[in-house]
């Protein structure tokens, strides 16, 4: 069975594939462009060279002379004559070539058609399947002289090696991007799977960790329960705290194999059509009524329902529960409203409190794992960082919005955001 992990492995595979692929598919686009403007050039080349041996002028004389073997106007021998005739017709191509944007290295052979060679380039002038020759036919005053049609062939020996060259001005960059993506991409996912594994381990670890805490949880609410009964009434407040913090320590304990069953993927959440409304009302109701035992003020406000979302319903209780806690927490002389509304297809509920707030920087990172604001050097309230952690994710898998808005000593909004699946 492909797993993930090969999947996307494959996917990689595939498209650095496919890339190499588009690369060649490129170079042979260029090197046909290449070539065709090489034979463009050439063409203007021929036509120069053409031009200028068909008329009577120092080099077609000095051509003449050194075919016909005639050193009775030159003061040099016939070996000299031939060799200068030989550097001589090379550096005319040669400058021929560059004014048409030619520099390939080349050879030449001037013959007859009766395959007779009268000069040839110092450098051997090879005909093989592979090399590409430029024949011209010679016009006007030696075909004349000689009585014979007269053919200049220029050849060129690794045309590819200089296509190219004239095109590795898109070779080199395409492969080091092309390199580069791929570096980066085995970067990412090594970096990816990684912290994958880092990620199994710790949750693997928190697991152990925290099933092996609540058997002596369960063992000490089990002895302040059988306490109680026997306990003298001035002791009744010391087994009332152990129990009081048995409870909260054991919901810390599950709110944390919460978290790491749903990382893990194990647990996933069962989503239903519900009306949240009555949902909401109870739980204000329940807040009301713990605002009335303590020195705080809660407000609330429910528009008109239904509020029809689809939901986990106790995950997202806890939402609202652990912003309502938060608020409360978080505020010296807790003043606390909750507004839910629906708008554009939407429910939407806001808590606002008139706490420590938030600083700026701070925002953003609110949400993250084990992150806790601090005052000075110390936390004011104690806890793991996961409350809003847990929060943002429930949202998230809820396909839903969460957003803050707070200023340093004048409180902080949270606004969640959810889809309704019926409105109207």
């Amino acid at each position: 069975m492909l797993t993930k992990r090969n999947l996307y492995v494959l996917i990689f595979v595939v498209a650095v594939v496919g890339l190499l692929v588009v690369q060649y598919q490129y170079l042979r686009v260029g090197l046909g462009l290449a070539k065709a403007q090489f034979s463009d050039k050439m063409d203007r080349a021929r036509e120069n060279i053409n031009s200028e041996l068909s008329e009577v002028n120092t080099l077609t004389y000095t051509l003449g002379n050194a075919i016909q073997k005639d050193t009775s106007e030159v003061n040099i021998g016939l070996d000299s004559l031939v060799r200068a005739s030989q550097y001589y017709l090379n550096d005319y191509i040669s400058y021929q070539l560059s004014v048409s944007g030619i520099d390939a290295p080349f050879s030449y052979t001037l013959y007859s058609r009766d395959s007779v060679t009268y000069l040839s380039s110092i450098k051997p002038h090879l005909k093989a399947d592979d090399n590409l020759t430029y024949p011209i036919q010679i016009k006007g005053y030696l075909p004349e002289l000689l009585d014979k049609d007269v053919i200049l062939e220029i050849g060129f020996e690794d045309l590819n090696k200089y296509f190219l060259s004239q095109i590795r001005g898109l070779i080199v960059p395409g492969l080091l991007f092309l390199l580069m993506i791929v570096i980066v991409v085995v970067w990412v996912l090594r970096s990816f799977y990684l912290q994958r594994s880092i990620n199994t381990t710790t949750n693997d670890f928190i697991n152990n960790l925290t099933h092996e805490l609540k058997t002596p949880v369960f063992s000490i609410g089990l002895a302040s329960k059988i306490l109680e009964a026997d306990v003298p009434d001035s002791k009744k407040a010391v087994v009332d705290m152990i129990r009081t913090e048995s409870d909260r320590l054991k919901k810390h304990i599950d709110k944390v194999l919460e978290l790491a069953s749903m990382e893990s993927g194990k647990k996933l959440l069962q989503f239903k059509e519900i009306d949240f409304r009555p949902d909401l009302v109870r739980i204000c109701e329940g807040f009301a009524l713990l605002a009335e035992h303590e020195d705080m003020e809660f407000e609330y406000t429910l528009g008109e329902g239904p509020y029809t979302i689809r939901a986990e319903q106790f995950h997202l209780e806890n939402v609202v529960g652990n912003l309502l806690e938060n608020a409360r927490k978080y505020s010296d002389d807790p003043k606390i409203q909750l507004t839910a509304y629906t708008q554009k297809g939407k429910l939407l509920i806001t808590i606002s409190d008139n706490g420590q707030g938030i600083a700026k920087e701070d925002i953003n990172k609110i949400f993250r794992k084990y992150f806790r604001i601090k005052n000075g050097d110390v936390h004011k309230v104690k806890g793991y960082g996961l409350g809003l952690y847990y929060v943002q994710k429930i949202i998230k898998m809820h396909r839903g919005k969460i957003s803050v808005e707070s200023k340093l000593g004048e409180g902080t909004t949270f606004t969640i955001s959810l889809k309704l699946t019926k409105h109207g």
